[in-house]
């Protein structure tokens, strides 16, 4: 779990100094439009997968934490929203500020959830069995 954080803490980093390279007078470069696209549906797949696989698995060998369970799963709505958000300025060839704002939010978010969920979660992840593909679980990274 902690790997794949970083790695999205990566291309998180990667797509904000690109925004921040870019010119505020002129919509965003081809490149910075996939790094965008790659950020969003990389932190998507990856929430998918916990919700789909890791976390009804936790939930049910550690009953006790289904309350944190739906917590998490209330920060994936909430990051899938402000994806969508980032999502529709992409779309609409926002400029570089507009998307920093928008990066700006999805990664306070993140990183407030990634830490919580690695607090709640590392530990039952040591001897927790999951039948399922790392990647089901974990998505593409």
């Amino acid at each position: 779990m902690r790997r794949v954080h970083d790695r999205l803490r990566t291309a998180l980093r990667v797509t904000q100094e690109a925004v921040a390279a870019g010119d505020p007078a002129e919509p965003p470069a081809r490149d910075l439009l996939l790094f965008c696209h790659g950020f969003c549906a990389a932190l998507t797949g990856h929430h998918a997968g916990e919700d789909r696989e890791l976390f009804p698995a936790i939930a049910r060998a550690h009953p006790d934490l289904r309350e944190t369970i739906r917590y998490l799963e209330q920060d994936h709505s909430m990051i899938g929203h402000l994806l969508g958000g980032l999502q529709a300025a992409v779309d609409r060839s926002a400029g570089p500020d507009d998307l920093g704002k928008h990066l700006e939010g999805i990664a306070a978010i993140m990183e407030s959830h990634f830490r919580f969920e690695e607090r709640k979660l590392l530990s039952v992840l040591e001897t927790l069995t999951l039948e399922a593909d790392v990647g089901e679980v974990f998505g593409p990274l």
